[in-house]
């Protein structure tokens, strides 16, 4: 009987359940959708009990489909959006739904603790900047508005270790996620109970700490009924979706770096020591000893998929990239700034607004397909320069791409040649269930280390050079992009 892992990632739109068998390959897989609620101006909220429910779903799919026996899963591990706030009670009851990555109703907050406590004070521990967005915020946002929810929580947990709660009966945080919470130290991997005193926020309100694939548990009787599996599984604590999806393109060494296109862009650069930017994302990896400085974009598939609504009802997908092909690099003059919904790194700005600059009489659909293709690697490259001022040399870096764009040799030519790099491009489709499930197997023994699980699982499926001509072409277009960025900052701000 085969062995296989199970990996887990909770989505901001669905739960992707994925098994795998120990080379890497997908033996099943099953998506599940859930909502989003918007209640009020600047609130974006899930309620973690459908997270939940559609993962039993997804579960009990994947075994359906591949008629999988349940004693072949021998390790389950799970990643998940950042930078939520679920607060529970001691019986792992959800007693409010959560605040997701995208929600701001704690900027007031943010903005008053920054002013009293410094920004220097918290970035020295936290590694990144105190905004409304990560979790710390919004536990406090929980304390002074919904005082009865804050008194009866028990733990605030994050998205994955709430799954693992659920599976488990175990209430446990991550090495990973934790750099959502400011009083976490990104650098040592411990709490820093004076920030935490200072704040106002007890460590008795966050769980205990573990290695990402650190075994937390182990499947609960309860748990075995709803989703089909055995009692007994091991799961392990796993991490940010981000950086399971980093593990599961195969960067897991110092310098290498991977690019991600899916709904929104970024990049996650791993480093051997915790460089830090405050206008970047610092986190721990889910391998241990190495840290991701992260930058994450709003501009990503959406946006593609946004325009295709709008103006290519008509055109799929394929045909929208085939206009765009015709287009020379550098689009003609035409650039695209992807603010769709503000922005993220590096701007932090949610008042930003997504521009095209540049159109004419003679301009086509084509040229504007291939700006908005344009500005979105425009706009995660932004977050490269930025890096290089926290002693990143881009030059160095070993790109592995991952997300929807890492199947669109046009989008990833683009990735080469704006960077000057070569772009390895493993099988994409599934990298962050692979990461958690990698997380699995090493946690239980099934690989040695994380070179072999990498070595094991991870296969490049084709590289793109860069086009030195087109390098040079770019580096224009880069500049009249991160001008117009700049230089249309202070209308966003009005």
């Amino acid at each position: 009987m085969v062995d296989l892992l199970l990996g887990i990632d909770v989505g901001t739109s669905a739960c992707k359940v994925a098994v795998f068998n120990r080379k890497g390959d997908v033996i099943s897989q099953s998506n599940q959708g859930y909502p989003i609620y918007y209640p009020n101006p600047g609130w974006v909220e899930q309620n973690p009990d459908e997270w939940w429910d559609s993962i039993c779903l997804g579960i009990k799919d994947c075994l359906k489909k591949a008629e999988i026996n349940p004693v072949q899963i021998r390790g389950i591990g799970i990643d998940g959006q950042s930078w939520s706030s679920i607060p529970v009670d001691r019986n792992g009851n959800c007693l409010y739904n959560t605040p997701i990555w995208m929600d701001t109703r704690a900027k007031d907050i943010a903005e008053r603790v920054t002013g009293e406590l410094g920004a220097d004070r918290i970035f020295n521990v936290a590694g990144n900047a105190f905004l409304p967005s990560y979790t710390t915020p919004k536990i406090l946002w929980f304390k002074e508005t919904k005082p009865e929810i804050y008194k009866k929580t028990y733990k605030f947990l994050h998205s994955n270790n709430f799954i693992g709660m659920k599976l488990t009966g175990i209430m446990s945080s991550d090495k990973c996620q934790n750099y959502g919470i400011h009083f976490f130290n990104t650098r040592t991997g411990t709490y820093d109970k004076n920030l935490a005193g200072e704040m106002g926020i007890s460590l008795d309100k966050v769980p205990d700490i573990f290695n990402c694939h650190d075994i937390i548990g182990y499947l609960t009787r309860e748990a075995a009924l709803l989703t089909g599996l055995v009692q007994g599984t091991p799961v392990v604590a796993g991490g940010l979706d981000a950086a399971c999806g980093t593990l599961g393109a195969g960067v897991y060494k110092a310098k290498q770096t991977q690019i991600q296109g899916g709904q929104a862009g970024g990049m996650s650069i791993c480093e051997d020591r915790p460089n830090a930017h405050p206008k970047l994302i610092l986190s721990t990896h889910v391998v241990p000893d190495l840290w991701l400085l992260q930058g994450g974009t709003v501009g990503g598939g959406g946006a593609l998929r946004w325009f295709k609504q709008e103006f290519g009802e008509n055109n799929s997908f394929d045909e929208l990239t085939a206009l765009a092909e015709k287009i020379a690099p550098g689009s003609d003059g035409v650039v695209f700034l992807p603010y769709m919904s503000g922005e993220r790194c590096p701007l932090w700005n949610p008042d930003a607004k997504a521009v095209f600059y540049g159109l004419g009489f003679d301009k086509t659909k084509g040229h504007m397909v291939r700006a908005l293709l344009e500005g979105v690697v425009f706009s995660v490259v932004h977050n490269f320069k930025v890096a290089e001022e926290a002693g990143v040399n881009s030059k160095e870096m070993d790109l592995r791409a991952m997300g929807g764009s890492a199947n669109s040799k046009l989008w990833m030519q683009m990735y080469a040649d704006v960077t000057g790099c070569r772009i390895s491009i493993p099988a994409s489709d599934t990298a962050t269930t692979l990461g958690a499930a990698i997380l699995a197997g090493v946690g239980i023994g099934m690989y040695h280390d994380f070179d072999e699980a990498v070595e094991e699982t991870v296969k490049i499926t084709r590289v793109q050079e860069p086009i030195a001509e087109n390098y040079e072409k770019y580096k224009r277009s880069l500049e009249l992009y991160l001008s117009l960025s700049e230089n249309l900052k202070e209308m966003f701000n009005r």
